[in-house]
């Protein structure tokens, strides 16, 4: 949990979890909305993946990103557990 932790702690990161919501992206579509160099943009992505936020597959020389539905839900439901799961609060 600390890897997506340290993942949404940055605001480029969340950014990208954003817009990739719509669905697939390639790298390159990604980094258009970014004013930063190549290797910042591929750590940011390293980063994302190291958490499993974002899974990628390549395609000639196109890298496609996409959400990790399934560690995103997962991670929503134990912050929701964590800070707003009910039960009483004295």
């Amino acid at each position: 949990m600390n890897d997506i932790f340290k993942a949404l702690s940055d605001p480029t990161r969340r950014e990208i979890l954003r817009l990739l919501r719509c669905g697939e992206k390639t790298a390159g579509e990604l980094a258009d909305h970014f004013a930063m160099s190549k290797p910042s943009m591929s750590h940011h992505f390293a980063v994302l993946k190291e958490a499993e936020l974002i899974r990628s597959r390549r395609e000639g020389k196109q890298i496609y990103y996409t959400l990790d539905t399934t560690v995103v839900q997962d991670a929503i439901a134990w912050i929701h557990d964590l800070f707003g799961g009910g039960g009483s609060h004295s």
